[in-house]
């Protein structure tokens, strides 16, 4: 998964690439990423229901071609607090990028989210957690465009194949290894729960490159059914709760 904290990282490294162009690229590339975040803040919504997880991954590319294949992985902690099991998202993600003609870009791949053992098709009211999507993206200059499309019921709603999230942001530079980072998504939700669990989400965030890591600051806001995403008794926290996060990641 191309998550919301790590993925103003990965548009600093790249917006950052942009003044080097002339560098010649290698025919292949293989990099890893780490990062430490104050929240796993996927499409708006907690999955550590408010607290810290540990991410990472690695992304190989074919330069020529555009064609690359990559992996990333997370903490997560509300497979167990829906009644199930498991606690690591594992995102296994291919795709081919380019450009259209100068300054527009596209990105078109497949995403399958696992969350081993999750157990949530015991549970009564949902199905596995198991999830892949289609995506395609559109670029222009720092402004971007994306839409996902769920080929399977998506993060364990029942009913909920053919649901979409529609992703408009843009990731501009403002001063020498500063980025800011403006997002606005809305998530359709099929089925079941099709009245409560959809929503829209806004992010406004600065990146910074320091060389060394990379860290990142984001406000954070939805408007998800607070009756829906909440997390397990005592603390009955709000998951989709207007909030600061942080980030520190590593590319190597």
């Amino acid at each position: 998964m191309k998550k919301l904290v790590l993925a103003t990282a990965v548009a600093a490294a790249f917006a950052g690439s942009i003044a080097h162009a002339e560098d010649p690229k290698p025919d292949h590339e293989l990099s890893f990423n780490a990062a430490v975040v104050s929240d796993y803040r996927y499409r708006g919504i907690s999955q550590t229901r408010r607290e810290p997880a540990l991410q990472g991954g690695a992304d190989y590319t074919h330069n020529p071609s555009g064609f690359y294949v990559g992996t990333w992985l997370s903490t997560i902690k509300w497979a167990k607090d829906l009644g199930g099991d498991g606690n690591i998202e594992w995102d296994i993600y291919a795709g081919k990028r380019g450009e259209i003609m100068p300054s527009v870009s596209y990105d078109v791949g497949v995403l399958t989210y696992i969350y081993p053992s999750n157990k949530l098709d015991r549970v009564p009211g949902y199905t596995n957690a198991d999830t892949t999507e289609l995506y395609g993206q559109l670029g222009y200059g720092p402004a971007y465009v994306k839409y996902s499309h769920a080929v399977t019921t998506i993060f364990g709603n029942p009913g909920s194949k053919n649901s979409g999230y529609l992703d408009i942001g843009a990731n501009v530079e403002v001063g020498e290894g500063l980025t800011l980072n403006l997002h606005a998504g809305h998530q359709k939700v099929k089925g079941l729960y099709s009245n409560v669990a959809s929503y829209t989400d806004y992010k406004v965030g600065l990146t910074k490159d320091f060389g060394f890591v990379t860290g990142s600051v984001a406000y954070i806001m939805t408007n998800a059914n607070s009756s829906f995403y909440y997390g397990p008794a005592p603390e009955l926290k709000y998951l989709g709760k207007d909030n600061l996060v942080f980030s520190i990641s590593k590319t190597f």
